[in-house]
């Protein structure tokens, strides 16, 4: 009996150690050194500790001759322990670590939501919104790439782009190793996300339709895939953590955060540095070579705007001196997306009870595993509408799929919308399909609101203007139907009925005027702003970048982050940021570091 008694003390105490240990130990290859003080010069000096910026800071650095400055508004990403458990990113919206913008009311769109207001998170922290997101690993489809390139991107092809896709990655899913569309030993990890019984069935019903299982990664993105984090071992790897926490202090290197940058000062056509406020002092910093914006779609335009970079006339209206008369926060492209719920009858999903119970939580504490381990994504699927475009373009509508019904009290919704919408409130069985358009026609802008750089600026993304994106959605909603009517997915007892609501009742169910009613009103921000800095070719008068990221007609000066691209992607936009940063670090460098990756890419590109 004393030898039951010390075993089962023994495997208490076992238990309690490991939990402690994982907790406590877990991010401990996070090895950054903040920086307390500020030199007066670097040679680069970097706005932005987001996807792009921590890249950046980690991939110049490397280069100990050079001295590099990373400047962030936010704090530091451990101050909230929620960033690092990959379940938890909801919870992180409407935070200290958001900057919580808002559109300007919609005229065509967003009527379920207040003010027809569309919400958009943005991170406001070390690691940007790659600290905040859903770490869905996607790179976009070989189309898009090719079509930048001819959009004259020149460099900026698929063949061009994919090894330095594969520069960053550290593949861990077991299957995909030996592709040659992935990569091992990059400093982000790339894992597997299904892990509830519901994830194979999704892909089951895919084959049903006639779709292939595939990576959406690889030659064909066209599919069902199952899903792809940027998650190590059950924690959250955003670019900050592997680019910037995986090597000790570097002393040509400071990180410095909680520093707002107010303006680039520009001199003789040429970025010199950057003001910024720090411990509520407004100082200034000398860059000797030069500026990179790396602070978003929204913030990297806007103070550009403030700098005197941006549409003459919008900036005269501010009495701003113009340095330069160019199209800064036009172009501004973002992903809508639909929550299509379905409810089943069996327990196989992401209830309330699996996430809160003992064994879950210490299947995530003790092993770094579980349902805890994921950002709720369980697969993906992406489809051409137009069969004459099959093989030929990108696909235009993405599916995420996630094993839970979403609840949706963070997205702005009008009250009585949100209680008729959010079937949570109703079943704890269920699962969500994300429907996104991945190339809406629609185009919007940034422009500043006041000369103030801590007021937001007006975002209106004219959701809709172009009628042809809810045509988009639409076609996508009736491969949806088709999905829920296989064998597979009624087995679970799934009825469409789910999604019939009293305010589109005026319309009969189902018909085309039923489900663009229900896209004008629930249709919301799939978090992907870009294309605000447009880069192209010198001679097109719609960009604001050339091929290399220079600002035109300013010395010294770059942007790199997700307002670069041209158009946006069919799928995510963090891993395009990265692949943008690490780039942009060869180009800046002028070194070829990915010589290697680019002579083994797969024979068909």
């Amino acid at each position: 009996m004393d030898f039951i008694k010390s075993a089962g003390t023994a495997l208490i105490l076992a238990i309690l150690y490991l939990y402690f240990f994982r907790d406590s130990n877990k991010f401990s290859k996070q090895r950054i050194i903040l920086s307390d003080n500020i030199n007066d010069e670097y040679d680069y000096v970097i706005v932005g500790g987001g996807s792009a910026g921590s890249v950046l800071a980690s991939r110049l650095s490397e280069d100990r001759s050079k001295s590099v400055l990373l400047l962030e508004a936010g704090g530091f990403y451990d101050e909230n322990s929620n960033i690092h458990s990959p379940l938890h990113w909801p919870i992180l919206q409407r935070t200290e670590i958001d900057w919580s913008y808002f559109t300007e009311p919609q005229a065509h769109s967003c009527i379920g939501l207040k003010y027809h207001q569309g919400y958009w998170p943005r991170g406001r922290v070390l690691g940007g919104s790659g600290a905040i997101n859903a770490m869905n690993y996607i790179r976009g489809s070989r189309f898009d790439y090719d079509e930048w390139e001819r959009r004259g991107c020149s460099g900026w092809s698929y063949k061009e782009v994919l090894p330095y896709f594969l520069k960053s990655e550290d593949i861990q899913i077991e299957e995909l190793k030996l592709s040659r569309y992935h990569n091992t030993g990059g400093p982000m990890a790339v894992s597997g996300g299904s892990v509830t019984p519901i994830a194979d069935i999704y892909l089951e019903a895919g084959k049903e339709l006639g779709y292939n299982i595939t990576d959406n990664n690889a030659e064909t993105q066209e599919g069902f895939s199952k899903a792809q984090l940027n998650v190590r071992k059950g924690v959250r790897d955003s670019s900050a953590v592997a680019f910037l926490g995986s090597f000790e202090k570097r002393q040509n290197l400071d990180i410095v955060i909680n520093t707002f940058v107010t303006k680039v000062d520009i001199k003789n056509k040429k970025a010199t540095g950057v003001y910024y406020i720090r411990n509520g002092k407004k100082e200034f910093v000398k860059a000797k070579l030069e500026v990179l914006l790396s602070a978003g779609a929204i913030n990297s335009p806007q103070l550009l705007m403030l700098s005197g970079i941006g549409p003459k006339e919008h900036l005269q209206d501010h009495n701003i001196p113009v340095h330069a008369d160019l199209p800064v926060g036009e172009n501004l492209q973002d992903h809508l997306s639909i929550y299509l719920f379905s409810k089943i009858n069996e327990s196989i999903s992401l209830s309330p009870q699996v996430l809160s119970s003992l064994k879950t939580h210490l299947q995530y504490k003790l092993f770094g595993t579980g349902p805890l381990s994921m950002g709720w994504t369980d697969g993906s699927a992406f489809f051409t509408t137009d069969e004459k475009k099959l093989g030929l373009s990108y696909p235009d509508i993405q599916t995420l799929f996630v094993s839970a019904l979403i609840p949706i009290s963070n997205n702005n919704f009008k009250d009585a919308i949100k209680d008729e919408y959010e079937l949570a409130k109703y079943s704890t069985e269920g699962f969500t399909t994300v429907l996104i358009a991945t190339h809406p026609r629609s185009r919007g802008t940034i422009r500043l609101n006041t000369t103030d750089p801590f007021d937001h600026p007006l975002i209106d993304p004219q959701y809709f203007v172009d009628k042809s994106d809810v045509k988009d959605f639409i076609a996508g909603i009736r491969i949806w139907e088709k999905f829920l009517e296989t064998e597979t997915m009624k087995k679970l007892g799934i009825n469409i009925e789910d999604m019939k609501m009293s305010f589109c009742a005026h319309h009969e169910f189902r018909t085309d005027e039923y489900w663009e009613c229900m896209v004008r009103h629930l249709a919301i921000t799939m978090y992907h702003p870009c294309c605000t800095c447009k880069m192209g070719s010198d001679v097109d008068k719609t960009t604001v970048l050339d091929s290399k990221l220079r600002v035109k007609g300013i010395n010294g000066l770059r942007v790199v982050d997700a307002s670069v691209f041209p158009q946006t992607i069919a799928g995510n936009t963090n891993a395009p940021t990265i692949m943008v940063a690490e780039k942009a670090a060869d180009i800046i460098r002028g070194i070829d570091s990915v010589k290697r990756l680019r002579d083994n890419l797969p024979d068909r590109i």
